[in-house]
């Protein structure tokens, strides 16, 4: 089939279909819905069998959905209707929610069902339950979908039996925390259910700011709700009437600039001038929940390195903390060393949210590039361990390449990689990619693979090299699998001489061309990007940051605008053009 994928933004869902459908062999293009006259132009020139919305803040244009078949994505169970549907569903503690696909009509989340999947709920926060769970489910929501297309049939309207119902628009006064009554649950279930977007509006240390990304703290106590009484690692410590909780991010609410989300402690600055800081090393057990940016935890000869960074982003201070506790998990008498990411995200390279907030971002974005440059070395030049990548989640930009540099690398079923970076104002790269994805995948392929700025399925990932292996339909049965492979690797006869070849290839590699050249010659193109008269990456980082809207849907995605597209075999009639439409 032609299908246009028609989306607010191309996130992480909207990604994950682009990359199924076009494996399953259908002709996919996307169009952003940035207007009425934008989608109508789109349909006009691409002429879709099917229109799939997995993604939208407005109705689609009756114009389009009763000339063409639109499916409606909608995160919520059947019958469920509203914008805010995950988030009502977290506030309220729902033990099971779901993904319905629905046929497009005058009113939002209204039309009659062509699927509908459930999926137990779990205690996550509203951004790690959509990219996992709900994802998931709209995956399976959409093959079913198109399977009984396929088959000829009709969708049914919406079972009035159900629990669904139409949901108001989630707004602050619903998301308020009272933290004089609100216990640590009832306050992490607000938090959760606003986490990515909007966040919840609060005041810290006398700072309107919105609260994002919250931990629970099992140990650490005291003062009054509301005070912040501990600080790590730019995260800081809040009281409530039964215990803590951790904070990791904020935005600013007032007219402090910048407005978009940062470190907490960073946000507050000399506010918890006073808060004494609460350390805990990546290395060090505990056995009660808390909250650190890097773990590490040994399992007989076996070392795992966990950095579940908030959205996949290191800053300078976070590459540091990585390289401090790689250098301890390098120095530990284990045989292999798995470095794990995050549940949610593996990495996205470097941190542009604190590259824009600073003064010199030029400068940062130049200590950054070497922060992340010096951990992907260190994995490298490892020579007393094997090494995994195990990719619970997506990974982008740098990211890829840092698991790149690990001796074996394996993705859970379902992640999403981009590995490129022209996407961000045509950023050359850095990570040793040079050196790091020749190794793995042909000329042609790299080319393609780092100039398309497509995502990349995991199916695909392994056809080409890029990946070894994936497993594991959930994130807990993947991290199952790869600690029975990283023990079996470490017990297995063939150790010795795996390390020995390892070593050898990477000594001949050194030989040849050593890394330092690599990397010279990588970042003289980056200083271009940074320090150049192109000013393209600062736009594209200012844009991306401050979610500024598109004015245009790109072209690599926009297949429609991008080359010439004719009728086919039993395609829907045309839409006509508007007369003052442009060319192509």
């Amino acid at each position: 089939m032609r299908i246009l994928l028609l989306a607010h933004a191309f996130n992480s869902l909207t990604q994950r279909l682009h990359v199924e459908l076009t494996e399953a062999g259908h002709d996919v293009s996307v169009e952003l819905d940035i207007n009425d006259r934008v989608t109508l132009e789109a349909v006009a020139r691409f002429r879709p069998d099917l229109v799939v919305a997995p993604f939208l803040k407005r109705r689609i244009p009756e114009s389009v959905w009763r000339t063409r078949r639109c499916i409606v994505v909608h995160p919520g169970i059947e019958g469920d209707r509203g914008p805010s549907s995950l988030d009502w569903a977290i506030m309220n503690g729902e033990a099971a929610w779901g993904v319905t696909a629905l046929e497009a009509n005058g009113e939002m989340d209204a039309g009659d069902v062509w699927a509908s999947v459930e999926f137990p709920m779990r205690e996550a926060a509203k951004g790690s339950l959509y990219r996992n769970e709900v994802t998931e489910a709209a995956v399976a929501a959409v093959r079913a979908t198109l399977a009984r297309i396929a088959a000829g049939a009709r969708p049914r309207p919406p079972d009035a039996a159900v629990r669904g119902r139409l949901r108001p628009p989630m707004r602050q006064a619903d998301r308020a925390i009272d933290w004089r009554a609100d216990d640590t649950d009832a306050v992490l279930r607000r938090i959760r259910a606003a986490d990515g977007v909007p966040g919840v509006l609060d005041n810290v240390c006398g700072e309107p700011c919105y609260l994002y990304d919250a931990h629970r703290e099992g140990r650490l106590s005291g003062g009054a709700p509301g005070d912040v009484i501990a600080q790590r690692d730019g995260a800081i410590l809040r009281a409530t009437v039964d215990g803590a909780l951790w904070i990791t991010h904020l935005k600013r609410a007032g007219d402090g600039d910048p407005a978009f989300k940062l470190p907490a402690a960073r946000v507050l600055g000399e506010r918890i001038a006073g808060v004494p800081e609460a350390p805990l090393a990546p290395e060090v057990a505990v056995d009660y929940p808390t909250w650190r940016p890097v773990r590490y935890e040994e399992d007989g000869a076996v070392g795992y390195v966990h950095f579940p960074f908030y959205n996949g982003a290191m800053g300078t201070a976070h590459c540091g903390m990585l390289r401090a506790a790689y250098a301890y998990a390098r120095s530990r008498p284990t045989r292999v060393i798995v470095l794990m990411g995050g549940p949610d995200f593996w990495s996205n390279g470097i941190h542009l949210n604190l590259i824009e907030a600073d003064p010199h971002p030029a400068e940062e974005s130049w200590r950054s590039i070497n922060a992340i440059d010096d951990v992907v070395r260190d994995v490298i030049v490892t020579d007393r361990q094997l090494t995994m990548a195990a990719l619970q989640g997506n990974a982008g930009a740098g990211g890829v390449f840092l698991a790149l540099a690990a001796d074996r690398v394996y993705a859970r079923d379902g992640v999403v990689l981009n590995p490129h970076y022209k996407g961000m104002g045509n950023l050359y790269g850095s990570e040793y990619w040079t050196y790091l994805l020749p190794r793995r995948v042909t000329q042609e392929q790299a080319r393609r693979v780092t100039s398309a700025r497509l995502p990349v399925g995991v199916r695909g990932a392994v056809a080409m090299g890029l990946v070894d292996e994936h497993f594991g339909a959930t994130p807990e049965a993947f991290c199952a699998e790869v600690r029975r492979r990283a023990s079996a690797l470490a017990a297995g006869e063939g150790y010795d001489r795996l390390l020995a070849q390892r070593n050898a290839r990477r000594q001949a590699d050194e030989a040849a061309k050593p890394l330092a050249d690599y990397r010279a010659e990588e970042l003289e193109r980056m200083k271009l990007n940074f320090f150049g008269f192109d000013s393209s990456y600062h736009v594209a980082r200012y844009n991306f940051v401050h979610k500024v809207p598109r004015s245009r849907t790109p072209l690599h995605l926009a297949l429609h605008r991008a080359r010439p597209v004719t009728a086919h075999a039993g395609a829907a009639p045309a839409l006509p053009l508007p007369a003052d439409l442009p060319a192509p």
